[in-house]
């Protein structure tokens, strides 16, 4: 799912293309995307985009007369910008959106279309689909500790929950964290002042340089590779790869549907988390320690 850093650089381009630009044409390829029927995607068509805003993972658009068309990526959808567009059948396609010079591309990946589309009227209905997450580059260390310490969730729950914190996700999560030398199951009521505030600067850290790195790696281009998955994480997507700092192997498990990566040398004291399934299933075959782990490699079990 694109995250802070992604929908930052994304709408950092879109300004450059389509501020003060007139909407010409919306193209619904997908009914399933559009999830409101008040407006009518005809009330933006003429109209200019004011301003671009991110709510949390979303993109919104302005138009005049407080006319708001909201984005939602959610996990597999993209954008992709093109001055001369060629016409095109494919089923990824959700939505095209026509300037007078050139269109955006509204896609998704795979046959479970989660990605969505809002038009919505006033600040009223703009409010309601912002989860109101605390936004960690625009606050201070007793505001995130605040909301950190509101209840008592694992440390990756915390951080992935858009009403808490906005534009963290899976991915950056787990950079965050691993920066953070903190274990991803720890509990927030149970970290003391220190880790919170080591927390607090791996999350300005992280999201700043990789916010950095992908305006860098996208220049004056649309962006078109967002993915979760690169090659210069420390943890995510890397699993059984070395620890860049001190060459443990990556672990993983599965986290509430997601995958938690994380370095067991780092971050859990030398602890193997368990993965509900697979633990289970092993029980007394499953490793707990890193030298369980390497034992257990070894003798090619």
């Amino acid at each position: 799912m694109p995250e802070l850093p992604d929908i930052t650089v994304y709408i950092e381009a879109l300004q450059a293309r389509i501020i003060a630009r007139r909407l010409t044409r919306i193209e619904l390829r997908s009914p399933f995307v559009l999830r409101t029927v008040d407006p009518a995607p005809a009330a933006l068509e003429n109209r200019e985009v004011r301003t671009l805003h991110r709510i949390g993972k979303r993109i919104a658009w302005r138009f005049n007369d407080d006319l708001w068309l909201i984005f939602h990526l959610m996990i597999a959808g993209r954008l992709q910008w093109a001055e001369n567009p060629k016409p095109s059948r494919s089923k990824n396609i959700l939505a095209v959106f026509h300037f007078d010079n050139g269109a955006l591309t509204f896609t998704e990946a795979g046959s479970k279309k989660r990605a969505s589309l809002h038009i919505v009227r006033g600040a009223q209905a703009l409010d309601e689909l912002n989860p109101k997450g605390l936004e960690v580059l625009e606050c201070d260390l007793a505001q995130f500790a605040a909301r950190l310490t509101l209840r008592n969730h694992t440390l990756k729950r915390a951080l992935t929950d858009p009403r808490l914190y906005s534009g963290i996700g899976n991915a950056y999560s787990d950079e965050i964290l691993h920066a953070a030398r903190l274990s991803p199951i720890g509990l927030t009521q149970k970290l003391d002042k220190e880790e919170i505030a080591r927390l607090f600067e791996s999350c300005v850290s992280v999201l700043t340089h990789w916010t950095q790195l992908l305006r860098e790696q996208t220049g004056d281009d649309f962006p078109r590779k967002v993915t979760a998955f690169h090659p210069d994480m420390a943890v995510h997507g890397r699993y059984d790869k070395p620890c860049p700092l001190c060459d443990t192997s990556v672990q993983r498990i599965r986290y509430v549907g997601n995958e938690l990566n994380y370095c067991p040398r780092c971050q859990t004291k030398g602890r193997i988390l368990a993965d509900r399934s697979l633990s289970r299933l092993l029980k007394k075959d499953w490793p707990r320690t890193i030298e369980e782990l390497e034992l257990a490699k070894s003798s090619g079990t």
